[in-house]
């Protein structure tokens, strides 16, 4: 049995962890660091797999064949190639905080939400070395590809 302590200072590190992807995903939006969709990411993967810091998958939708088997090959590069995975539900979440940012872009232009890839920031974010501790710490616990849930408001 694990104690009550544990499972609330998990929820609590997730909570925060979910808090600061959010706020980096934004940020590396505005400054023109993350691209957007599975196409996109392993084409950026391939040409300059180095100015990627962080590799965020959603995984809203389990059903999908293809998309499972995109997401085990570009997780299988990002881990050979020391790249922070992060896989989260809450694809919802992840349109009204991308397509928030700019008014002018209708749902087509946000794209394919399934896989995101934040590149070198023009600015060290701390939020980047809050998500990246989290990613750490979940490996240590043995969860090679930490999840987080994004929650709608």
């Amino acid at each position: 049995m694990v104690p009550e302590e544990s499972v609330g200072s998990v929820e609590t590190r997730m909570q925060s962890a979910s808090l600061a992807l959010e706020e980096l995903l934004v940020t590396a939006q505005k400054q023109h660091c993350l691209t957007v969709g599975i196409y996109e990411s392993a084409k950026l993967l391939n040409a300059d797999p180095d100015s990627v810091v962080l590799c965020v998958m959603a995984a809203d939708d389990e059903e999908d064949v293809a998309l499972q088997i995109h997401f085990t090959l570009l997780q299988s590069f990002c881990c050979d190639s020391g790249i922070n995975i992060l896989r989260v539900s809450g694809v919802q979440r992840l349109r009204q905080l991308l397509g928030g940012v700019d008014a002018n872009q209708n749902q087509e232009e946000i794209g394919d939400l399934h896989c995101m890839l934040v590149t070198n920031l023009q600015v060290d974010h701390y939020r980047l070395q809050e998500v990246g501790m989290y990613c750490q710490e979940s490996r240590l616990l043995d969860q090679w590809v930490p999840e987080l849930v994004l929650q709608e408001r």
